[in-house]
């Protein structure tokens, strides 16, 4: 690649050198901030994960993570990277890149959202606790009625999705909260989507996020995200969203 310099991934809050906390119930330090150290690529960061792979279980294993922000994620990083390479790709945010999706190359399309995707997932999740902000709840039951039902949505959306996909919380340009779900690497930034709107929450569907574990049992998957979302990232973005952050 000719150039190198740094650009924001509009919307999202990685830091591009955040390293892993290692929270996790055993030692990994060493062996996590090797693997996992951020790559500043061309402006498109590949950042560390916020926690040790095995800081999730046990609801998302320790081999899932590794193999899933090692190898999935890290693959479709790589060849976004390549196909954007020397175009003016390489200096665009991902959230102007998506605004025309029905325009790009499915390679860029694919493997953009790929990388994208898993940057809002890894964020979405945490092995500490924590509560939806008096805010977004209050949203949220305006929306769904009560929380418990909206749990119930979601957890239908991601559960009942065929094939590969994502399920999203997400709230559009006149503040409603909707829920809705991707196929493939698509996501709800993308001009072409059914439903847009700004990512606030999201759940990974394809079986390699939950196969090693769960095996056919998405269902037992989808359950247990619960126990790990993290409530504090999705009420920055809910904040940030209406203050119309993200739209594009």
């Amino acid at each position: 690649m000719k150039r190198r310099h740094f650009i924001s991934l509009a919307g999202i809050g990685f830091a591009a050198a955040c390293t892993p906390t290692g929270k996790g119930k055993t030692s990994q330090s060493e062996k996590v901030q090797t693997t996992a150290k951020a790559a500043i690529i061309s402006g498109h960061f590949f950042p560390a994960l916020p926690y040790a792979y095995d800081a999730l279980e046990p609801y998302i294993d320790t081999q899932t993570m590794a193999v899933h922000y090692d190898k999935h994620h890290r693959g479709y990083h790589q060849k976004f990277l390549a196909v954007i390479d020397d175009t003016p790709l390489e200096t665009t945010s991902m959230v102007d890149i998506f605004s025309k999706a029905s325009e790009l190359d499915d390679a860029v399309r694919n493997n953009g959202g790929g990388y994208y995707n898993h940057l809002l997932f890894w964020e979405s999740l945490s092995p500490e606790r924590s509560e939806p902000s008096a805010r977004i709840l209050s949203s949220i039951v305006k929306h769904f009625g009560s929380f418990d039902q909206f749990k119930a949505d979601f957890s239908k959306a991601a559960k009942t999705h065929f094939g590969s996909g994502w399920a999203w919380l997400i709230l559009d340009q006149n503040h409603n909260l909707h829920i809705t779900s991707t196929a493939n690497q698509d996501n709800p930034l993308m001009n072409d989507a059914a439903i847009k709107g700004i990512p606030l929450l999201t759940i990974d569907v394809w079986e390699h996020a939950y196969y090693l574990n769960y095996r056919n049992k998405r269902g037992d998957y989808i359950d247990a995200f619960w126990n790990i979302v993290n409530w504090n990232t999705v009420n920055k973005r809910y904040k940030k969203a209406m203050h119309g952050e993200w739209l594009g």
